[in-house]
């Protein structure tokens, strides 16, 4: 996969972890006796409302609250399946931030040695990799403070663990991913060659195959164009008298006359 592809996947897999961290968070915050958290809701929204008649676009937004608490409080099993999919989700971050690493670094090893001949300017190109590599990094700041320091301390935990995790196997991944792509690169190269190697000789070939054609149409008018100007020589493509002409009509298949 290019950059690109990789950086969306990444920024897909921070939106899903932002979301799971929500949901677990909302969850976690009804869970346990509803009808506390309910009759606080409803303390709050009296004590705002205390001085004058709250309206009916108000009331509907302290009905939805309430809804929405209750269905919460009734995920309140939901917690776990949650927090794997928020690991998961974080796993595979990490995985495609790596990757990105990996062809960043790749890309910058076969500058040295090879001519860019893409599309895109070199600073377009080099402006691009820097922007994609500060936002990953700042995709990674943004879930640390997330997980760490606005969600419960289970989430906190797993984000730790899974950096950890990752740094290790990240690394592994990583030199796995850079073989990968030499090892592409190389067939990429060889395939070119063939390629190449098979136009030439379809171009040769083809250059061969026209000139044989147009010499035997050539030879072709001018025979026809000798019949029909001298046909006292004969309707054969060797005109009469010619040494040509006797070693043909010698042969005993040859009819000529």
């Amino acid at each position: 996969m290019d950059p690109v592809t990789l950086f969306a996947l990444a920024n897909g897999a921070v939106k899903l972890v932002k979301e799971g961290c929500k949901l677990y968070k909302d969850i976690k915050g009804a869970a346990g006796d509803v009808k506390d958290v309910l009759k606080d809701l409803d303390d709050q929204f009296h004590n705002k409302y205390k001085d004058r008649a709250p309206t009916v676009a108000e009331k509907n937004q302290y009905i939805q609250e309430k809804n929405r608490i209750i269905e919460l409080n009734k995920k309140g099993g939901e917690t776990t399946s949650i927090y794997t999919e928020i690991g998961n989700h974080l796993g595979a971050y990490y995985d495609n931030y790596y990757k990105c690493q990996a062809i960043f670094e790749e890309e910058e090893k076969r500058s040295k040695n090879e001519v860019y001949t893409g599309e895109d300017s070199l600073g377009k190109r080099a402006l691009q990799r820097v922007l994609m590599r500060k936002q990953l990094e700042a995709m990674s700041s943004e879930l640390r403070e997330l997980m760490v320091y606005q969600s419960p301390p289970e989430l906190g935990a797993l984000y730790t663990e899974v950096e950890e995790m990752m740094k290790i196997m990240g690394k592994e991944q990583k030199i796995a991913y850079t073989n990968q792509l030499r090892i592409n690169a190389e067939k990429a190269r060889i395939a070119a060659r063939k390629k190449k190697k098979r136009i030439y000789k379809i171009t040769c070939w083809s250059i061969v195959t026209f000139f044989i054609v147009s010499v035997v149409l050539m030879f072709a008018f001018v025979i026809n164009y000798r019949i029909e100007r001298h046909p006292e020589l004969g309707n054969c493509w060797a005109p009469k008298g010619s040494w040509l002409y006797k070693k043909w009509t010698n042969l005993v298949w040859a009819t000529c006359e």
